[in-house]
């Protein structure tokens, strides 16, 4: 009679800890599908005054980069407010997990959205994401070299996939596109995958002893003020910012950013809950995502190569880091 116990209960626990790795599934795929949509507001917004003029071209994707992430990291501060965590935040910030996540905050805001933003204005959103969801093979090759992991043939191939992918997005711009300008913005969402692999590599060592919600917070608050105190006054950018306050587009922007933050929150959880690999081979999804969003909410044409190469980016993250040969055990990863 023990040991049938012990087999129900140890049948019992294993039922649980899948359904809690499917339950960290689902929020990943929730995070893909936030951020997707987070891309086609963030967009809109930057259509609009102050941030559409021609001469602004730099400096109008960074101030909204700064009022993104600023705004994120107030709805990260309300959230963790509500749920009691507010003192952990200045607890944890010059303990070294804390600083591994500043590190991270630098390449990820700065870097990596600043990138991601100006990519949004030159090129649009349904070529940025699919590029951008680079990042995770970024971080796959310099967790190889940084932190000495071993990265086997069938991660090699996703790469290769990634690559060919991005490749096959932006090849040709859209025939009314702005020319030189979209081939800048390819570049700057290359940039932002850079800026994310490595946010990804320093953030995970320091979620390791950190709430996901602290660390974010602490993320987002490193960001909004590199962005406020250093790179606008460095750039003349807040004229840009006063003037931006005082229209819609603050209000798209807030909007863009309860999403993003929200986005970034199911994400951490996901990692914590299916395991990193896991939760990357279904929050790239977003790449998808924000071409369906693209569609469905602007102009943006359906192109054969803009569906082919984010099919060929999402199956290459999923070779990546997803263990095809054990899919059924989502806590573990090869």
């Amino acid at each position: 009679m023990t040991g049938y116990n012990g087999r129900g209960a140890a049948a019992f626990m294993a039922k649980r800890d899948m359904d809690f790795a499917k339950l960290g599934l689902i929020w990943a795929l929730m995070s893909g599908m936030l951020w997707g949509l987070n891309g086609v507001i963030l967009d809109q917004g930057l259509r609009r005054g102050p941030f559409e003029g021609s001469a602004l071209w730099l400096l109008a994707p960074l101030t909204a980069a700064a009022m993104h992430d600023t705004l994120a990291a107030f709805w990260c501060l309300a959230f963790n407010g509500f749920t009691g965590r507010i003192r952990e935040i200045g607890r944890s910030l010059f303990t070294r997990p804390g600083l591994m996540i500043c590190m991270g905050a630098l390449f990820g805001g700065p870097l990596g959205m600043g990138g991601y933003i100006v990519g949004l204005k030159l090129a649009g959103p349904a070529y940025v994401l699919p590029i951008t969801s680079l990042y995770p093979a970024v971080a796959s090759a310099l967790a190889m070299v940084f932190l000495k992991e071993r990265i086997g043939l069938r991660s090699w191939m996703g790469l290769a996939c990634c690559v060919a992918g991005a490749i096959i997005v932006g090849y040709s711009p859209p025939q009314a596109g702005p020319g030189g300008d979209f081939t800048l913005g390819i570049g700057m969402a290359l940039l932002a995958t850079i800026g994310w692999g490595t946010e990804g590599v320093f953030c995970t060592s320091g979620m390791d002893l950190l709430d996901p919600s602290v660390a974010l917070n602490i993320r987002q608050m490193v960001s909004s003020t590199v962005y406020l105190a250093v790179l606008l006054p460095l750039l003349g950018g807040w004229f840009v910012l006063g003037d931006a306050l005082a229209t819609p587009s603050a209000l798209i922007i807030l909007l863009a950013a309860g999403l993003g933050a929200a986005s970034y929150m199911l994400w951490y959880r996901a990692m914590n809950m299916a395991g990193v690999s896991r939760a990357m081979a279904i929050n790239v999804t977003y790449a998808l995502w924000g071409i369906l969003f693209s569609a469905l909410f602007t102009d943006t044409p359906i192109t054969p190569s803009l569906t082919v190469g984010a099919v060929v980016i999402t199956v290459g993250m999923i070779l990546v880091v997803g263990n095809i040969k054990d899919m059924t055990n989502l806590r573990k990863a090869s």
